[in-house]
């Protein structure tokens, strides 16, 4: 069964083309009646009338499709009664075409495909070619020109319609597959990240607690003050890690974190001592803070701080004797980061500048994007450089649940 299209009115660039059709075959109609009027009781235009009726039924074929249809019947019976049993009275005597069904038969039926379920266009069809073939009385001169005025439309009308049922079927099958094929890429990344996390998890963070029990054993053993320092911080640093790989491992699950962040102390994440530190090694940072830092997540704080370090750090490496402007501002939505410097002043040293893998933006950018945030990276005019982030304020893993 196809599909049927009904509408109130046709469109206005349908209603134009239907009504110039109509008004091509009127013309037709005329001229053939001055060329052979009727000569019937019904005066010379009797058969113009009924020609002119079918020819303008078009303009309701969106609306009445089956009162047209109709219509065309009871015209076509009316003119084939008329050829044989009243000539002269709907049919010229002398016909100049040799059919018995109104010329717009044609144009009605390829429209019909449109409008109408397959078996109603076959039956319409039918008894039209019926009427116009006369097969209980077969000739040369009207069986081919009723065949090619019925038919012939019909099947053609059957044919682009089932090729453009076919088409939206390939193209919705298409899209079909499309959409499988997305859902199942998504599955794939899904493992993926779930797998890496779980390697993380097993691998990373053993060889880090390792080294952390280590280091601290280190610390109440060894009588260096030096040493037992420099174990402390291994212990702070290697302790901060292991929060921070158990946060990204709850994120790469999708939320279930690998552990407890009360199982552990909170690590360091604020930028002011990235500022002081920077400070402390000769290049003047400026602070500025607005808003409440407790409305975001630990995650997206920490995100944070991993921005200004590798800002800070750049400048470091790479802007010597430059000063630098750090900005954090905590809004609603989140957290906007902001670091900038000025022009450097002297050649960055070449040992230094070329100490790093040369992937720390890019993995910056990746971080933050982790999170559901925007990076942003370019130089700024006068010869300077900004590193900016716009985060949000939570971040759907165990340590970030609203509390």
């Amino acid at each position: 069964m196809t599909e049927v299209r009904r509408t109130l009115w046709p469109r206005p660039v349908e209603l134009a083309w239907l009504l110039g059709t109509a008004i091509v075959f009127a013309g037709l109609d005329v001229f053939l009646n001055v060329a052979a009027p009727t000569t019937g009781a019904l005066g010379p235009y009797a058969g113009l009338a009924l020609e002119l009726g079918c020819d303008f039924s078009l303009l309701l074929l969106f609306r009445f499709p089956g009162a047209v249809a109709g219509l065309l019947v009871v015209a076509s019976l009316a003119m084939l009664a008329s050829d044989l049993f009243w000539p002269g009275l709907l049919m010229p005597a002398d016909k100049p075409t040799l059919m018995t069904v109104p010329t717009i038969t044609p144009v009605v039926l390829t429209q019909l495909a449109k409008l109408v379920d397959r078996r109603r266009l076959l039956w319409i069809g039918g008894v039209l070619a019926l009427l116009a073939t006369r097969p209980w009385d077969p000739a040369w001169n009207t069986t081919p020109f009723g065949l090619l005025s019925t038919a012939f439309p019909v099947a053609v009308s059957l044919y682009f319609e089932a090729r453009r049922q076919l088409l939206r079927s390939l193209r919705d099958r298409a899209e079909r597959a499309e959409r499988e094929q997305h859902l199942l890429a998504e599955h794939a990344i899904a493992e993926e990240r779930r797998r890496l996390a779980g390697e993380m998890h097993d691998v990373v963070t053993h060889r880090l607690s390792l080294m952390v029990l280590h280091a601290g054993a280190l610390g109440v053993v060894s009588a260096e003050p030096a040493v037992r320092s420099a174990a402390e911080d291994i212990r702070r640093e290697g302790a901060q890690a292991l929060d921070e790989l158990r946060d990204l491992v709850g994120v790469l699950r999708d939320g279930s974190a690998a552990g407890s962040p009360a199982a552990s102390p909170a690590p360091t994440s604020d930028p002011a001592e990235l500022v002081a530190e920077s400070v402390a090694v000769g290049v003047a940072t400026e602070l500025s803070v607005t808003g409440d830092p407790g409305g975001v997540s630990p995650t997206v704080a920490r995100t944070a701080y991993r921005v200004v370090q590798e800002a800070l750090t750049n400048v470091r490496k790479h802007a010597p004797g430059s000063s630098a402007a750090v900005s954090l501002r905590y809004h609603a939505e989140g957290l906007d980061v902001r670091v900038t410097n000025t022009r450097a002043r002297r050649p960055p040293d070449p040992a230094l500048a070329g100490s790093g893998s040369g992937a720390g933006l890019s993995g910056l950018r990746q971080r933050v994007e982790l999170v559901g945030g925007r990076f942003e990276a370019g130089p700024e005019p006068g010869g300077g450089f900004r590193i900016g982030a716009i985060l949000p304020a939570y971040v759907p893993t165990t340590e970030g649940a609203p509390r």
